[in-house]
């Protein structure tokens, strides 16, 4: 009921097309070259967990649950030959392992995952605080890099609302950045807010997207060994400063006591 009316709300007067049901429920070997698209274009429901026997319908070795890894499956499977895809993930998708990575590198192999933008928090506020991504690729040529893009807050907005959400205007940026795939985007240059991660690298990192930006002064790691380094460092200097505030306060008490 909700999807009819927001269809009919944005000029679609008959949405006849629209069925009930689980998208998941149909196993891949049932789906047939007729049944494959030229586009997806989605916002799969992500944070979920899909009922038992679903996931039976899919490859054993990228069995899962979670209805986000699911849902990226199968809106491989069911593209066309240079089919088209456009979809909205959250971060733990991109850095998540195990079944994930499986479901990464079997997208890297098949599609050109050419784009990531990254947008900020708040985006889907109130009904989630997760960060997400928006993934752009095409079937039928394996990934050589990817181009990442992270979208900033407008002027004066520290965080998007129900009341103030993010709106399409902002894109302008990405627009004119984006260039045609055609050419492979050979117009895109680096920036403060664009990079590119070449394959070789994100396999390396057991294919992990969660490529943080390279230019960002202020970007912070989440590599094990820096992190551990760091607290080390917090410690020596805690401790540097907590030594000799013991000796004010001993120096301090102990000229109160002789006043006394």
């Amino acid at each position: 009921m909700l999807c009819v009316t927001n269809l009919m709300l944005h000029g679609i007067e008959v949405p006849s097309l629209i069925t009930h049901g689980n998208t998941l429920a149909r196993p891949l070997r049932e789906v047939t070259q007729a049944d494959r698209v030229d586009v997806v274009l989605t916002n799969p429901p992500f944070g979920g967990v899909e009922e038992p026997g679903i996931e039976q319908g899919f490859p054993s070795d990228l069995r899962t649950k979670e209805t986000a890894d699911l849902f990226l499956v199968l809106i491989k499977h069911i593209l066309k030959a240079h089919g088209r895809a456009a979809l909205v993930l959250p971060d733990g998708t991109l850095f998540g392992e195990g079944v994930k990575t499986r479901i990464k590198e079997q997208l890297l192999a098949e599609c050109n995952l050419h784009t990531i933008v990254r947008l900020p928090g708040g985006v889907f506020a109130p009904y989630t605080g997760i960060k997400t991504n928006l993934l752009f690729f095409t079937k039928g040529q394996p990934t050589q890099q990817v181009w990442y893009y992270e979208h900033p807050y407008p002027a004066g907005v520290k965080n998007y609302n129900k009341t103030k959400p993010i709106r399409i205007e902002e894109f302008e940026a990405e627009k004119a950045w984006w260039g045609t795939e055609a050419d492979g985007f050979a117009a895109r240059t680096e920036n403060e807010r664009a990079w590119k991660v070449g394959i070789n690298q994100i396999r390396a990192t057991n294919y992990n997207l969660d490529q943080k930006n390279p230019h960002a002064v202020d970007a912070v790691s989440h590599d094990p060994a820096q992190l551990l380094g760091d607290y080390a460092r917090l410690q020596l200097e805690a401790q540097s400063l907590r030594d000799p505030l013991k000796g004010i306060l001993a120096q301090s008490l102990s000229g109160q006591s002789q006043g006394v």
